[in-house]
């Protein structure tokens, strides 16, 4: 069976656990080349070298998003190392919670510059290259906080709505050049942010089983789930896919009342 990224070569952040690193494994095991990006640069080589030791295309480096001149550095690296890029995955990002006139501007400035300013940041250090070879593919990891609110977790949901914002108006702006930029928003996924999430209640057991009670399925979704989107959405089976956002929440979104 063809692979259905042969070819692409896919510069992807916050690649060390979770969903990023779901996503390199899943766009290697498609014939992708990869170059992967996460500031923890223990993890990272961990999961990296483990990579490398199975055969498959990739390089990495650790790097903050929010240093633009650090990251157009990387993306100059990467041409070097794995060839032009081709495709970006921006999923680095960070859980913010806070109540709104409680949020410090410490916090707000966190949650902006590495949710928003950090994607945009990648973008602009992709795009000339994506232009210049003739099109290329941007995906942002979004969230269902970016056209939904969950009380208290202010300013999350105003990042992540930007980055929608961000992702439609980049995917107008460079259709004509045979840039699609979109979006993938999952919704609660079995990541460690989600266990932190579960153990900061006293109960932790009970607040598990408190989000499971809330999706139409009874669970919540795996990383190799979200990965599985993050394939179709950019490749070559989706080619009119443009300055849109696809959700994967196992309908949760969309319940106005549990059942």
């Amino acid at each position: 069976m063809a692979k259905r990224l042969t070819g692409k070569r896919i510069l992807i952040t916050g690649a060390a656990q979770g969903i990023g690193l779901a996503i390199a494994k899943a766009v290697l095991a498609e014939d992708a080349s990869a170059y992967l990006i996460d500031r923890d640069q223990g993890l990272l080589r961990v999961e990296a070298e483990k990579l490398k030791g199975q055969g498959y295309r990739l390089s990495y480096r650790a790097a903050d998003i929010t240093d633009a001149k650090a990251i157009a550095r990387i993306v100059e690296e990467a041409r070097t190392e794995i060839g032009q890029i081709n495709a970006l995955i921006n999923n680095a990002g960070v859980n913010v919670f806070s109540e709104p006139l409680e949020t410090t501007d410490e916090e707000w400035n966190r949650c902006f510059d590495i949710n928003l300013k950090g994607a945009w940041n990648c973008c602009k250090a992709v795009l000339p290259g994506l232009i210049a070879q003739g099109g290329g593919v941007v995906l942002n990891i979004a969230s269902t906080h970016s056209f939904t609110i969950i009380p208290h977790t202010f300013p999350y949901p105003l990042a992540k709505h930007a980055l929608l914002g961000l992702t439609k108006s980049l995917g107008l702006e460079f259709a004509a050049k045979n840039v699609r930029v979109n979006a993938l928003a999952p919704g609660y996924v079995a990541t460690q942010k989600v266990v932190d999430f579960w153990n900061s209640f006293p109960n932790p057991a009970a607040a598990e089983a408190e989000t499971m009670k809330m999706h139409p399925s009874g669970r919540i979704a795996t990383t190799e789930e979200i990965a599985m989107a993050a394939v179709f959405m950019i490749s070559d089976q989706c080619p009119f896919m443009n300055a849109t956002c696809l959700t994967i929440d196992g309908g949760l979104s969309v319940l106005q009342h549990p059942a």
